[in-house]
């Protein structure tokens, strides 16, 4: 059971080259499907992990790499499957982006990995973020994406001010204030 966590994180990176494939046949009602396992699986497995108590560095580096390899695709599929939305949104898929980006390289080039903050604000944003963009999918509707472009641009600051805070890497930090109430380490 206390594996559950990490497999709901293996699955994701299993369907981003599905997801690629997918999009890259235009097979746009089996990758919304897809998609919608694969963000499932990123809402669930933190979800499982505390609930079993199997929250581990490990797992929480999984779910990032997870992360990363959904994320990363996730462009690339949507130009080829709604070239239209991406033109007609492009300020705002830059801002995504960026903002999921950034704090990334923030963290390489201060402590040589990617961080795993898991902050209460990316959970909000992911939600948010995976929401907006089936809804953007399916319907055409993007004031919610452009939210949550915005919202994940604000969480992005607040990454990359807990990565300038710590004096060495941390998983699972709730948010930069619980990082400043805690006393720093030299």
């Amino acid at each position: 059971m206390k594996n559950i966590p990490n497999i709901l994180s293996l699955l994701r990176i299993v369907l981003a080259p599905v997801l690629l494939y997918l999009a890259w046949f235009g097979q746009t009602n089996p990758f919304i499907i897809v998609l919608v396992i694969s963000l499932l699986s990123d809402v669930f497995d933190g979800f499982f992990a505390r609930k079993l108590h199997a929250t581990s560095e490990a797992g929480a580096r999984l779910d990032s790499i997870g992360d990363l390899a959904t994320y990363t695709i996730l462009p690339a599929c949507v130009w080829w499957l709604w070239p239209e939305i991406i033109k007609r949104e492009a300020l705002y898929v830059i801002i995504a982006v960026s903002a999921y980006f950034l704090p990334l390289i923030a963290g390489i080039i201060k402590f040589h990995q990617i961080p795993s903050y898991h902050t209460y604000g990316a959970k909000a944003a992911a939600i948010l973020m995976c929401t907006a963009m089936i809804l953007m999918f399916t319907t055409e509707f993007s004031t919610l994406f452009r939210i949550a472009a915005i919202f994940q641009a604000v969480v992005a600051v607040e990454e990359i001010a807990i990565t300038i805070h710590l004096s060495a890497l941390k998983s699972n930090v709730k948010s930069i204030w619980h990082v400043s109430a805690e006393p720093r380490q030299t």
